[in-house]
């Protein structure tokens, strides 16, 4: 499980697990850490998504996991 925290710093999302269906990815967690949610991700979106990168943000990424 992890947490997407909020610009204030409170818990936005508690994502519990990542699922395939289909072609699709399921996003299991709960909001505002009581109101369960199940969202689902298509190929489509993800490539919308990979629209809002730049090169300053890909090499971010890349090193994203690396850092303290």
């Amino acid at each position: 499980m992890f947490t997407l925290y909020s610009a204030d710093n409170s818990k936005l999302m508690e994502i519990e697990a990542l699922e395939r269906s289909g072609n699709d990815l399921l996003i299991k967690g709960k909001v505002f850490g009581a109101m369960p949610i199940a969202a689902r991700l298509s190929p489509s979106e993800a490539r919308k998504g990979l629209g809002l990168l730049n090169i300053k943000l890909a090499l971010f990424l890349l090193t994203f996991l690396l850092r303290k």
